[in-house]
């Protein structure tokens, strides 16, 4: 039997994942202008994101949205195509789940086909968080390689934003979801591998038991 309250964890805290992920991809905060060599112009403040770069200067904040998504580099557009491929990911393990949940009467009194419906969703929102996890990543890789290679002149250094971290987290909470998620929807009673040589019928008799056929003598 799927377990309830597993069930009910792992999807608030998909759900939390979710929504942090939409902050997180929406945000500018991925990438933040770096302060070396003899730069002194500390009064402004770059913010970079997927789809927009925001200017901080004395407390206003400007953010300007990119004009083509076609002037981008190769890099900047593999990482939208994941972070659009997670969020449909979620979107479509959303209806699976609560289909599936235990709690719900979307397909009556029927357990184990509701179960494997729960199951489904909580391994698309780990696939989903798969496709989060690697623009995160590659983001945080670019960065500490441009802020090291000598070529890259100083005021086209970043360091890494707070949306990175925060990325970081919600790949945590996602992937803790899931499987709790996936956890709760397995029956406990069920086991891993089959079991063959128990319970069978019709076993033959020992060779040493065979009765020998009496002789009549007339």
């Amino acid at each position: 039997m799927a377990n309830t309250g597993l069930q009910m964890l792992g999807l608030v805290l998909v759900i939390a994942g979710w929504v942090f992920e939409i902050v997180v991809i929406a945000g500018p905060w991925w990438r933040v202008s770096a302060f070396v060599g003899d730069e002194l112009v500390v009064s402004q403040v770059l913010w970079e994101g997927l789809w927009m770069t925001c200017l901080s200067q004395l407390g206003r904040l400007q953010c300007k949205a990119f004009d083509s998504g076609l002037a981008l580099s190769s890099s900047a557009q593999m990482c939208r195509t994941l972070c659009i491929l997670s969020l449909l990911l979620c979107l479509l393990a959303f209806p699976l789940i609560v289909t599936g949940l235990k709690c719900t009467r979307c397909l009556g009194d029927a357990q184990e086909p509701k179960a494997r419906l729960v199951r489904t969703g909580a391994i698309m929102f780990l696939v989903a968080t798969f496709f989060f996890l690697i623009p995160i990543s590659w983001t945080a890789y670019v960065v500490i390689r441009d802020f090291y290679d000598p070529n890259v002149a100083a005021p086209f250094k970043r360091e890494l934003g707070p949306a990175l971290y925060l990325g970081w987290a919600v790949t945590v909470l996602m992937v803790v979801g899931g499987a709790v998620m996936y956890l709760g929807s397995v029956s406990p009673g069920t086991p891993a591998m089959p079991v063959f040589g128990k319970g069978g019928k019709g076993n033959p008799p020992a060779t040493g038991a065979e009765s020998k056929p009496e002789k009549v003598f007339v």
